[in-house]
């Protein structure tokens, strides 16, 4: 578990900074606004990679990612995971590496709402998610 969380923590810096050359403390983040259900927060990026710190408050439909893989960090809270078929129940602590292709969602089960952090490989700008039925 040590050698995840530090080779984690090691890809997060690296990540941060090389693009927005600052320190981020992920556990005192907060939502800047309301939201209904999910709320993203873009906190670094370049050509390679994008990072972002999600909020969710109830789901995150079904979708997929054409051409990113997506790798998750749940900070806070708890939800079930699916994956294709596969569920998987995720908690504060926990690490998911979801391959491009790979249908997923996310359903909280937590009363308090789920904190992640989301990197996703290349540069994500969202044309390529493409939401299931």
């Amino acid at each position: 578990m040590k050698k995840k969380t530090l080779f984690f923590t090691c890809c997060l810096l690296f990540a941060i900074k090389g693009s927005c050359q600052e320190k981020i403390s992920l556990p005192s983040l907060a939502p800047e606004k309301e939201f209904e259900n999910i709320l993203s927060r873009k906190i670094a990026g370049d050509s390679l990679s994008t990072g972002f710190v999600i909020w969710i408050k109830k789901e995150v439909k079904s979708h997929k990612h054409l051409r990113h893989s997506e790798t998750i960090y749940f900070i806070e809270g708890e939800g079930i995971m699916k994956m294709g078929e596969t569920s998987i129940t995720m908690k504060a602590g926990d690490y998911l590496f979801i391959p491009a292709g790979t249908v997923h969602s996310l359903k909280v089960t937590s009363s308090t709402p789920v904190k992640v952090l989301s990197v996703q490989s290349p540069e994500f700008n969202g044309d390529d998610r493409v939401f299931s039925e």
